[in-house]
C-alpha cells in the first residue's frame, strides 16, 4: 500500500472519528444520568444517605427529557456536506434595477453575517450595475459549519419597498434568487481535463468599460454536462482559472448530490432545507419593518437587524430547529 493511500485512509478514519465523537459523548452522558438515578434510588434505602438522595433524585429526573432529546438529535443522520465551505450565488429576478439593488443588499447581509461568525468571504465572480446593484455574484465562504447554517438560504427572496428612484412613493415588489452550494474536496469530484473547453477573454466592468487590457478572464465549459463558469475578478489568468475550476467542481458536486437525493425526493419535500431554488422562501417588507420566512411561518419585526447581517442568526436558528423537529418526527413514525 502506498504512502498516499495510507494518508487518505487516515484522513477518512479521522473524519469518521470526528463525526462519531459527539454521538458517543451524548450516549455516555445519557448512560451516566441513568446510572446516577439508579445510585440515588439505592441511596434512599440507606437512612444516612436518604435525605441527600431525596434532594438529588428530582434534579436528575428533571434532566432526563433534555438528555433524551440531545441524544435523539445526535443520532439524526447528518448531511456529510454540513461541515464544508460553501459557494453563495445571488442573481436578481423580476424587478429590474430595484431587483439588482436588493441582490446587492442580500450580498451585504451575508457578508456581515459571515463576518459576525468569523467566516472568510471571497468574491469570485461579480458583475454590478451602474447604480451599484448586482447583476450576478458568486462568493466563496469558508469557516466552521458554513453550509450547515447557510443551506436554508437557497430560494427566491422577495422584497417590498419604495425604491429610491420612485417619486410617487409606491411600494414595488421585486425578487432575487439565492443558491448556496457545498464546496467539495478535490477527491469528491473527478474532472477529466479532456472534458473541458477553456476560453480566455478581456474582462469588462459595469457599463462595459474595460477593467484591464489583458485577456485574463476565463470561461470554462464542462462538455459532458454543458456547465459553463466564468471568472474575471482577478487580474491574473492563472488565479481566475483556479477560481473558475473551484466553482465548476462545486456545481458538478451539487448536481451529483441532487441525483443521489432524487430517490429521497418525497422525504426531502417535508424538510425545511429542501434546497428548491425556485421556491419563494422569504419576504422582506420594508414599510412594515418585518421579515417573513414562509417555510416555517415565522415573522420577525426586525428587518433592520436582519438586513444588517448579524440579525439573520435568529432566523437561521429557527430554521435549523424546525428542520431537526421535522426529522425527529419522521424518525418516530
Amino acid at each position: 500500500m502506498s504512502a498516499g493511500s495510507d494518508g487518505a485512509d487516515f484522513a477518512k478514519l479521522a473524519k469518521e472519528y470526528a463525526d462519531l465523537r459527539p454521538v458517543v459523548e451524548q450516549i455516555d452522558a445519557y448512560r451516566q444520568l441513568l446510572q446516577d438515578m439508579d445510585d440515588a434510588r439505592a441511596m434512599l434505602k440507606d437512612p444516612e444517605m436518604a435525605e441527600l438522595a431525596e434532594e438529588e433524585l428530582p434534579r436528575l429526573k428533571a434532566a432526563l427529557p433534555q438528555a433524551e432529546a440531545d441524544l435523539q438529535l445526535a443520532l439524526l443522520p447528518r448531511d456529510e456536506a454540513d461541515k464544508k465551505p460553501a459557494m453563495l450565488e445571488i442573481r436578481p429576478g423580476t424587478g429590474g434595477d430595484e431587483a439588482a439593488l436588493f441582490a446587492a443588499d442580500l450580498l451585504r447581509m451575508y457578508q456581515r453575517y459571515a463576518e459576525a461568525r468569523g467566516w472568510k468571504v471571497e468574491l469570485i465572480e461579480q458583475q454590478f450595475t451602474e447604480l451599484g446593484g448586482v447583476k450576478e455574484v458568486v462568493a466563496h465562504i469558508k469557516g466552521e459549519n458554513v453550509f450547515a447554517r447557510l443551506k436554508y438560504e437557497s430560494g427566491v427572496h422577495r422584497v417590498q419597498r419604495v425604491p429610491e428612484t420612485e417619486s410617487g412613493g409606491r411600494i414595488h415588489t421585486s425578487a432575487a434568487t439565492v443558491a448556496v452550494l457545498p464546496e467539495p474536496d478535490e477527491v469528491d469530484v473527478q474532472i477529466d481535463a479532456g472534458d473541458l473547453k477553456i476560453d480566455t477573454y478581456r474582462a469588462s466592468g459595469a457599463g462595459g468599460q474595460h477593467v484591464n487590457t489583458t485577456d485574463s478572464a476565463i470561461r470554462i465549459t464542462h462538455l459532458p454536462t454543458n456547465t459553463v463558469v466564468t471568472c474575471q475578478d482577478g487580474r491574473s489568468q492563472h488565479k481566475n482559472r483556479e477560481k473558475a475550476m473551484q466553482v465548476l467542481r462545486t456545481r458538478l458536486y451539487d448536481a451529483q448530490r441532487e441525483a443521489t437525493q432524487g430517490a429521497e425526493a418525497e422525504a426531502r419535500k417535508a424538510m425545511v432545507g429542501s434546497g428548491d431554488r425556485s421556491e419563494r422562501i422569504r419576504t422582506y417588507n420594508f414599510p412594515q419593518g418585518r421579515v417573513t420566512d414562509h417555510r416555517i411561518g415565522l415573522t420577525l419585526q426586525k428587518l433592520p437587524q436582519i438586513i444588517a447581517g448579524p440579525g439573520l442568526g435568529e432566523l437561521v436558528d429557527a430554521l435549523i430547529a424546525e428542520d431537526e423537529a421535522k426529522r425527529l418526527a419522521a424518525m418516530a413514525e
